[in-house]
């Protein structure tokens, strides 16, 4: 039985800052940012957004009446949880009209929990196969103002359905994991922003992708001929490039110019929208389904999942038939050009306004278009509101 991605969606803020422009105001040359880290815009998370509102938004574009139907449960991914005990899914059961009766639960593991979902939930659905599993991947990048990490921030979600038969990607049985106790991002209790040793984290990143893909080859014999692309976590895209080229440095030549063609499809909304955390990796393959012209079904595609602390996963998935019907319109990339862009005074007004814990709060949302919102905290509970269709 073949079980995987069957719908995919991102969902971030409406506003973004130009890296070009960021780069100026803190003394920097643009080409640090547009070259040396592969970033040319970054999203602004406004007050009213945060993990749940942007996973209401994204679900909301893939759960049609048939999963609303079969919908059996909830993984949430997220690094950026709202509550030490609460799941971020028990939200989404009220503002997207669930049916109540599904499980739920988060997950943490760093930038890494979003493949874990994906693994779970493939999972429950070999068990149930009539079953619809949700996976969300939600976060908000947060290093503070004027920090050398702050230009790797951004935020948002993406949300995928795993069932039987799936429509987009069918999720093969050969995953290489490794997981060891490191200590290269990490963000201790009372902290809204992360500490990172970004020099030691590239290093554990690089090397538990030649441990996962060594892992991989072992089980299968395949090599880089075998696929049509190669995706990478991004929470920056210069790094996934680092990756590609360790993984086609003894390639054949035309095999890596054509895995180099499909990586820079694979990275462009990415390069527009920052730090996803957790669903880093799924904006990268919806990058590359809405832009690449030359992959076909049937075609193999590698995924390298990484989260610091640290774990690392290298999968695969085959393309099946129609997979490119849900992206022929580019949903996720005309939103993206629909933001607004905000001046750097702008974005460091709402980056100082965002609510963190359980003070008393009222958020006024009049300049957020979004169906929905966070509106502040009361008596310690923070406040969604859902609006328009």
């Amino acid at each position: 039985m073949k079980i995987g991605i069957d719908r995919i969606a991102f969902a971030t803020s409406n506003q973004f800052v130009d890296m070009a422009e960021l780069a100026h105001a803190r003394h920097e040359d643009p080409n640090k940012y547009l070259i040396g880290i592969g970033q040319k815009k970054m999203a602004v998370i406004p007050p009213t957004q945060d993990i749940v509102t942007m996973a209401a938004s994204a679900a909301n574009k893939v759960l049609g009446p048939e999963e609303r139907a079969h919908l059996g449960m909830i993984l949430f991914a997220t690094e950026s949880a709202i509550d030490n005990s609460k799941s971020a899914a028990a939200p989404l059961i009220r503002l997207l009209d669930l049916n109540p009766h599904v499980r739920v639960a988060e997950l943490k593991q760093a930038c890494y929990t979003g493949t874990a979902g994906l693994q779970l939930a493939k999972g429950q659905v070999a068990l149930h196969p009539d079953q619809i599993v949700l996976v969300i991947a939600a976060d908000i990048a947060r290093y503070g103002l004027k920090t050398p990490g702050e230009p790797t921030q951004g935020g948002g979600a993406v949300a995928m359905t795993v069932k039987a038969t799936p429509r987009i990607l069918a999720l093969e049985d050969d995953a290489a994991v490794v997981t060891k106790d490191i200590m290269d991002f990490w963000r201790p209790f009372g902290c809204d922003a992360a500490f990172v040793d970004g020099k030691y984290s590239t290093k554990v990143y690089l090397d538990f992708l030649a441990d996962t893909f060594t892992h991989y080859q072992e089980m299968n014999g395949r090599t880089v001929d075998d696929f049509a692309a190669l995706l990478f976590h991004l929470p920056f895209t210069k790094l996934g490039l680092k990756g590609l080229r360790q993984l086609i440095a003894d390639a054949d030549l035309k095999i890596g110019a054509r895995l180099a063609q499909q990586f820079e499809a694979a990275r462009e909304y990415g390069s527009q929208v920052g730090n996803l955390y957790t669903g880093s990796l799924y904006l990268s393959l919806i990058s590359l389904l809405e832009n690449s012209t030359t992959l076909r079904a049937g075609e193999r595609i590698g995924l390298y999942s990484y989260g610091s602390g640290a774990e690392g996963e290298f999968y695969s998935g085959i393309l099946q038939p129609g997979f490119a019907a849900q992206f022929t319109t580019r949903p996720t990339g005309q939103a993206l050009a629909s933001r607004k862009q905000v001046s750097v005074q702008e974005y460091e007004k709402l980056y100082d306004a965002a609510v963190h814990g359980p003070a008393e709060s009222a958020l006024s949302a009049d300049d957020d278009p979004a169906d929905f919102i966070f509106t502040g905290v009361h008596n310690h509970i923070r406040q969604y509101e859902q609006r328009g269709n």
